[in-house]
């Protein structure tokens, strides 16, 4: 029986704090990977930076500040600008030429403030590592990090400071292109690698050469628009923004983020870059975030309404400024501090000032968080390349071994019919498909400057490792760009399918890559179907006619509709897009050199019509019962669930979870209790399982998630061994956010599921008393 409620229990920010300092009443043990990965690095600003801050701040003229807060592109950027004392450059990947720049901002300006150069390192510069979404999957926090710490170099050798990442927007959305840019649908694992690449990228000082300063995006709930479009509106609560989409970002800052960029969206009817709530009173206010904030893309210009028949006059849309001057104050005045691209605050901020409109006071506090940076990062001391060393610092063979291992460590086995991978490299073996010798899109959306050459394809790849392989396309593809682009690019023609099905008859297994092209998802790129597109599953079908083991490899960046693939295939193997080492990485798991162990960090629907489908979903009065009419259910699909949850992954090895147990039966509002659960190898083979912890509030002011994950650790076990996996609970854990944007501990039962996925049935409970 639930435990009946006395009511909430409502802690203030300051009592967070101070309790988190307290600790608890259990004794401390080592912390699992996801734990270590969120423990806080922020620190109190140096005082030797803020006088220098300010020393140089009262020098500045009212024109120098307006240069400080502007952005530019690479395509912008003049000599003038440089001169002028421009505050930073962006998607500038020359190192002769920012090194010039450089050299004119420091030596011909007046004051001699470097540029911040930035760039989007997403999940690599020059080597190229799984997709965010892939790297997701892998539940391992050090690989996160891998792409950050070495793209973090690899960038800074070109003279990029700044990188506009982590992407951490939690996103229940599959036909949005940009999910593959995030760590899907869960705030806690986003959370945990967020903070990972924070910690990577800029380690314990930014200033060290082969170190950058992040920047956290899209700031806020970018992830959710209407309809998956992007740069499309989000509506939802305050209790959804601050338990589902806003703990990436806390967790990100918490890690040290210095800087964060906002997004185009508007939530509830407020555009990202012109939102005081949640710029200036969370992430400055709350969360105690003393960098700066830069715009999205022109998104500042995007706050202007358009006319009513829209000429050329640049972007606009938002409607709640009537002109750039309006725009311009109106993201100053809410906290965004550097307008990219677009001009508004360098053009009328001097009259903008004069009208009283923004206030020196504010500007100055722009200017001071953007100065703030540039000393934290060492600019005043080194702000030159060498360029000479640039091109020698990218693709070291660290970084490509390393690029290999996090590929493999992010695939995801859905299916293995008949336990036919791994597969006999003494036997023939036919690669067939659009995608099976191909380098291009292995490398996947926001490639940085990974180059096709650079790319291990599956044919190579396999061959490599199965002497007698061979290739055939069956269908091809064409890479071209949204809006041209069309789903019938990717194998829009059946005149190579007998070539494909005579090469599967010879051969004693077949290795099919299917999926999307990198054209197909990222940013500007979403999709109305998420099934294959073009006739690929055809093609599968064709193939699985001849009787012949087929192993399909996936290649993509969203969820998508499997149900055809599930059926034809003997074997699926989630590969995303896993980057500059994809072919070898792909050989390595299929003959059985790596034991996939990665999770799905995204629900994989069974239809389209299901989207938005996740597992952290509220309860309903009726709860889905396919036998049943008045149930929260679809017709037309049987099943109530999802093709594959959250956190569904196979291996080649067998597991068997037990023995959970808690510290304590009950525990305070402010303390803490240990979870701990034994894993054991219960198959032939060594392979790595991701123990996951589920948490569920069942009586609550507001009706609470059905679950919600709330620890997780990937561990590796030899046959017949096991691991007792530890996992430490708190208030943060067991509470949550109301619509008053307060954060609530109630007292009650919770409830605990620990398991290989979000489907787990192992449970206990305790008290918060």
């Amino acid at each position: 029986m639930a435990v009946q409620r006395r009511g909430p229990v409502l802690i203030g920010l300051v009592a967070l704090a101070v309790l988190a300092a307290a600790g608890g009443s259990v004794a401390a043990s080592p912390p699992s990977s996801d734990e270590a990965a969120l423990t806080g690095t922020r620190t109190a600003s140096d005082r030797g930076v803020e006088q220098r801050v300010n020393a140089l701040l009262r020098r500045m003229t009212t024109d120098e500040k307006l240069q400080q807060v502007q952005l530019l592109s690479d395509g912008q950027v003049t000599d003038a600008d440089a001169k002028a004392g421009v505050g930073g450059v962006f998607s500038l990947v020359d190192a002769q030429r920012i090194d010039e720049l450089q050299h004119i901002a420091v030596e011909q300006s007046r004051l001699h403030i470097p540029i911040l150069f930035a760039y989007d390192t997403i999940h690599g510069y020059r080597t190229v590592f799984p997709i965010p979404l892939g790297a997701a999957s892998s539940f391992d926090p050090t690989v996160a990090a891998d792409d950050h710490r070495i793209g973090a170099r690899e960038s800074a050798a070109v003279g990029i400071k700044q990188i506009y990442s982590p992407m951490v927007d939690v996103s229940h959305e599959p036909r949005w292109g940009r999910i593959s840019e995030g760590g899907g649908e869960d705030p806690y694992l986003n959370s945990v690698l967020a903070a990972a690449r924070v910690k990577a990228a800029q380690g314990p000082s930014y200033a060290a050469p082969d170190k950058v300063v992040t920047s956290v995006k899209h700031y806020a709930a970018y992830g959710q628009p209407e309809g998956g479009r992007d740069y499309n509106t989000t509506d939802l609560s305050q209790q959804r923004l601050r338990n589902l989409y806003l703990p990436p970002f806390k967790a990100a800052v918490d890690a040290g983020a210095d800087t964060a960029m906002c997004s185009f969206n508007a939530i509830n009817g407020v555009p990202g870059c012109a939102d005081p709530d949640t710029e200036t009173r969370i992430l400055k206010r709350e969360w105690g975030f003393d960098g700066f904030i830069e715009s999205d893309y022109t998104a500042v210009a995007e706050l202007r309404a358009c006319p009513p028949v829209k000429p050329d006059t640049g972007p606009c849309g938002h409607g709640v400024a009537a002109d750039g001057p309006s725009a311009g104050a109106l993201a100053l005045n809410a906290g965004t501090d550097s307008e990219m691209v677009s001009t508004n605050l360098r053009d009328y901020g001097a009259q903008l000032l004069a009208d009283g409109r923004i206030s020196m006071s504010r500007l100055d506090d722009a200017v001071r968080r953007i100065l703030r940076v540039k000393f934290r990062a060492g600019l005043f001391e080194h702000p030159y390349v060498d360029v000479s060393k640039a091109d020698s610092a990218q693709l070291l063979p660290d970084a490509v071994a390393t690029a290999r291992r996090d590929a493999a460590r992010s695939m995801v086995l859905l299916k293995n019919g008949d336990g036919m991978l791994p597969l006999d490299p003494a036997k023939r073996t036919a690669v067939i498909g659009p995608l099976g010798d191909d380098g291009h899109d292995m490398l996947g959306p926001w490639w940085g400057q990974g180059k096709d050459a650079d790319a291990v394809s599956v044919f190579t790849g396999v061959k490599a490792q199965s002497a007698g392989a061979t290739f055939t396309p069956g269908c091809t593809v064409k890479n071209t760009e949204p809006p041209d682009n069309t789903d019938a690019d990717v194998c829009g023609s059946t005149a190579g399918f007998d070539d494909a099905v005579a090469a599967a008859k010879k051969a004693d297994q077949v290795v099919l890559a299917l999926g999307e092209t990198r054209e197909q998802s990222g940013e500007a790129a979403a999709r109305s179907s998420i099934t294959l597109p073009g006739r690929q599953q055809e093609l599968l079908d064709a193939l699985a006619a001849t009787g012949k083991p087929v192993a399909v490899v996936l290649f993509n960046g969203r969820p998508l509709d499997l149900t055809g693939v599930a059926k034809s295939a003997t074997a699926v193997l989630e590969a995303w897009y896993p980057g500059v080492q994809a072919g070898n990485a792909v050989a390595d798991v299929l003959f059985g050199k790596v034991n996939p162990g990665g999770k799905l960090p995204v629900t994989f629907p069974r239809s389209v019509g299901q989207v938005p489908i996740y597992y952290n979903h509220e309860p309903t009065g009726r709860p889905c019962d396919a036998t049943q009419k008045y149930t929260s259910r679809y017709r037309d699909i049987a099943d109530c669930g999802p093709l594959y949850e959250f956190g569904y992954g196979l291996s080649y090895t067998t597991f068997a979870t037990s023995n959970l147990k808690l510290s304590s039966a009950s525990v305070r509002r402010d303390g803490r209790v240990q979870v701990s659960v034994d894993v054991r190898n219960t198959g032939k083979v060594a392979g790595d399982e991701v123990v996951q912890l589920y948490l569920h509030d069942p009586v609550a002011n507001l009706s609470q998630p059905v679950r919600r994950l709330r620890g997780f650790e990937r561990v590796t076990l030899q046959p017949g061994a096991s691991r007792t996996v530890t996992f430490t609970l708190d208030r943060n854990d067991f509470g949550f956010y109301d619509n008053s944007g307060r954060f609530v501990v109630e007292r009650g039962r919770i409830d605990l599921f620990a398991g290989p996925s979000s489907a787990a049935t192992l449970t206990k409970s305790f008290t918060v008393t």
